[in-house]
C-alpha cells in the first residue's frame, strides 16, 4: 500500500491510497473493481491537468527501529487503451492475489520515476 499524490492545475493537492507494483523505473496503479463514487476520479483529472505525481510507501511498527518510508517523485500517464493496459496489469496481477482472480479493466496510471528518496531508522 502507498500513497499517491496528485495536484491539478490549480495546485490543490490531492492524497489517495493505493496499491502498486514496480517494473524498473515504471511503477503501475489501477483504477480496480473496488467500488467508487465515479469513473471520473479525481486523481485522473489531476494526472491529465499536471503530470507530475509523488508516491510515498512506508512502514510503521511500534518498535521505531524498524520504521522505514521510500518516496519518489515521477512524471504520471493515464493509459486506457486496452492493448496498453495488459503489460502494466500482468505486472499488477503477479502482486497481487486479487488482481489475478478479478483483474482491473483499468485505466492505469503509470509513472516514470525521476527521482527516488528512502530512509530507515536502521
Amino acid at each position: 500500500m502507498a500513497r499517491l499524490a496528485t495536484a491539478g492545475g490549480d495546485g490543490q493537492p490531492h492524497l489517495v491510497p493505493v496499491t502498486f507494483a514496480m517494473d524498473g523505473d515504471l511503477i503501475y496503479t489501477a483504477v480496480d473493481y473496488k467500488p467508487k463514487k465515479s469513473a471520473n476520479l479525481r486523481r485522473l483529472r489531476n494526472i491529465r491537468e499536471n503530470p507530475r505525481v509523488a508516491l510515498l510507501a512506508d512502514h510503521y511498527d511500534e518498535d521505531w527501529d524498524l520504521l522505514w518510508w521510500v518516496r519518489i517523485d515521477g512524471w504520471a500517464s493515464v493509459v486506457d487503451d486496452e492493448q496498453a493496459l495488459q503489460d502494466p496489469l500482468d505486472v499488477l496481477a503477479e502482486r497481487y492475489e486479487q488482481y489475478r482472480d478479478n483483474r482491473p479493466h483499468g485505466p492505469v496510471i503509470v509513472i516514470q520515476v525521476d527521482h527516488w528518496k528512502a530512509w530507515s531508522s536502521t
